[in-house]
């Protein structure tokens, strides 16, 4: 639980004080090079996903600040890349009626792991994950 308030704090200030992509990159560094091979055990690295992705909306209600989709996102996917479980942050967007929406969320295998009371599918998500599987080196 310590890691995932520590996470979601370290991305609530991150990205106010560096921005969007500036923050992206801090993370996409710190994230390299953790990435482990995949056993093939597909069910149980799937299982773990969701549960620290309960843990980490456990704490997100449980902080003295409020912080939104994209923050607990980040923190999920930097906690999951942090065990060697490759994963992908996506945003998408939708208008209903007069108002665009836009919504964060990480991905392993297809399965959105985050939000589960979310309907991740009405959110056109952007061409490609904002934090792809694999880090990009420039």
């Amino acid at each position: 639980m310590c890691e995932a308030a520590a996470g979601l704090a370290m991305n609530w200030l991150g990205l106010r004080l560096i921005g969007f992509r500036g923050w992206k990159a801090v993370l996409t560094w710190f994230a390299r090079g953790t990435e482990k091979p995949s056993s093939g055990a597909a069910p149980t690295i799937q299982d773990s996903g969701q549960s620290i992705a309960r843990l980490a909306e456990s704490a997100a209600r449980h902080l003295f600040f409020k912080t939104n989709c994209l923050e607990q996102s980040m923190a999920l996917w930097w906690m999951l890349r942090r065990r060697g479980i490759t994963a992908e942050l996506y945003v998408g967007a939708r208008k209903g009626g007069e108002r665009f929406e836009a919504h964060a969320w990480v991905e392993y295998g297809g399965i959105a792991l985050n939000d589960a009371h979310v309907e991740h599918g009405e959110f056109t998500p952007f061409d490609a994950p904002l934090v792809p599987m694999k880090a990009q080196t420039p």
